[in-house]
């Protein structure tokens, strides 16, 4: 019997206006598993990763997170329940350093003691900082960029930033990890590191993984399982091999008849 989803979408459907991004799409990833979504331009994928993370309400179609519906749930809840998401677009933070905009990614769960423990620097304060500190470190060493700590992360080129993106998603362990397009702007051996960091991820911690990606190559090496999206509709899933031999994914997205 297979494990159930961690996270599931189930008829998910959304329109802007007049235009049907997605139309009744049903997908799920399983702890441990690292699942691809790939597809041609315009096929939904962002949509559907902006719905996932709960920045946009589906018109219909529900969430589920071990089995509890969270349709209606914030981007917040859905972080503080172990919900990680990284964009197309780098979104961190330029003025800060590396390690702390990986410190960031953990400040959620507070200081402890409250604002008298900060202003007092009290020992247990103390202490959570440092071992904040100490698991940034460990992943950004992870990542392989831990010799930039202490650079401004506004000043690294994109595969350095993207792995900075990484770390900080991960700096407090993920349950569910959505990556769209990490790999984008990485040279090979930064490719290499991501998709060891990932595998270690699904595989070590029980993470389930999803992501987007335009290298196929990137997803068909990486993910036990692939999703294709096509006009905001699922066209095919399966495992790589699979994926990679339906005529309709050949036609529709791989470009070979």
């Amino acid at each position: 019997m297979r494990e159930p989803y961690v996270l599931e979408a189930g008829g998910v459907s959304v329109r802007f206006g007049g235009v049907k991004a997605l139309t009744g799409v049903s997908l799920g990833v399983r702890a441990g598993e690292v699942c691809g979504l790939i597809g041609p331009n315009g096929a939904g994928k962002t949509t559907l990763f902006d719905v996932l993370s709960g920045i946009r309400r589906p018109d219909r179609g529900r969430l589920l997170l071990d089995g509890a519906d969270i349709t209606r749930r914030s981007p917040v809840w859905r972080a503080r329940h172990g919900m990680r998401r990284t964009f197309q677009r780098q979104q961190l933070f330029g003025q800060l350093s590396v390690a702390d905009n990986v410190l960031v990614g953990q400040e959620w769960r507070g200081g402890g003691g409250g604002l008298a423990a900060d202003l007092i620097a009290s020992p247990a304060r103390r202490r959570r900082e440092r071992e904040r500190r100490e698991r940034g470190a460990r992943v950004l060493a992870d990542c392989g960029i831990g010799p930039l700590e202490a650079s401004y992360a506004g000043g690294l080129p994109v595969g350095q930033a993207r792995m900075v993106e990484l770390a900080r998603a991960v700096a407090d362990p993920p349950r569910v990890l959505l990556l769209d397009e990490p790999a984008s702007g990485m040279s090979a051996p930064e490719r290499e590191r991501l998709a060891g960091v990932v595998r270690r991820l699904a595989e070590e911690e029980g993470c389930a993984v999803l992501l987007v990606e335009h290298n196929v190559a990137f997803v068909m090496d990486l993910c036990a399982r692939v999703v294709v999206l096509d006009f905001g509709t699922v066209l095919a899933e399966g495992t790589a091999a699979e994926v990679r031999a339906d005529p309709l994914v050949r036609e529709a997205y791989l470009g070979v008849a």
